[in-house]
């Protein structure tokens, strides 16, 4: 007879109970005194991450809000002047100003 030896065994069980699969990595081990055991270790997986929250929508880009960062992207074609360009980015940039400030979290001179 065979046994299965299971790391966790507590977590796994209550997971089980609870409906749910339990993925994990099956091996055989060979014991001290020479017998061989099955080895269950269930996956550590972590948690998904969060979307970032939109905050406003720009002309050629938008500003997020992660958990830890706000996030500003901009975008523009390549054919566009270089004063188009630094207008288009000025304009995205002081609008993203505008909305942070509206927010609370940056104010503007």
């Amino acid at each position: 007879m065979k046994k299965i030896e299971i790391k966790n065994e507590k977590d796994v069980l209550n997971t089980l109970k609870s409906g749910r699969i339990v993925e994990g990595r099956l091996a055989l081990v060979t014991t001290d005194d020479g017998s061989i055991l099955i080895e269950f270790a269930a996956y550590n997986r972590q948690n998904k991450r969060s979307k970032d929250k939109l905050i406003a929508e720009l002309e050629h880009g938008w500003l997020k809000e992660s958990p830890k960062r706000y996030k500003f992207f901009n975008s523009v074609k390549k054919t566009l002047t270089i004063p188009q360009v630094q207008l288009a980015m000025q304009s995205d940039m002081n609008m993203a100003m505008a909305e942070l400030d509206v927010i609370g979290l940056f104010k503007m001179n």
